[in-house]
């Protein structure tokens, strides 16, 4: 559905890490801008995954659709979950 969730393809969003991780364990709420649109759906945190999980999504993402950003490890989310 266009226009309801951001863009995951091709996004400067997916660069900064340590955001991306918390939106992960602790959800978004309120507005927010990707590729120049603001969006304002609420994501619910999704804590319950393991750090191996969270980590192994978020590199996944980073690295398809033509996004190419680093990997994230268990460590990095372990790190941001305390």
């Amino acid at each position: 559905m266009e226009g309801l969730y951001p863009p995951l393809a091709k996004t400067s969003y997916l660069k900064n890490t340590k955001k991306i991780i918390d939106i992960i364990l602790y959800g978004q709420l309120g507005e927010v801008t990707v590729n120049g649109k603001k969006y304002n759906t609420d994501m619910p945190a999704q804590a319950y995954l393991t750090d191996t999980q969270i980590a192994d999504v978020l590199t996944y993402v980073r690295n398809s659709w033509g996004n190419k950003y680093t990997a994230i490890t268990p460590v990095q989310v372990k790190a941001q979950r305390k």
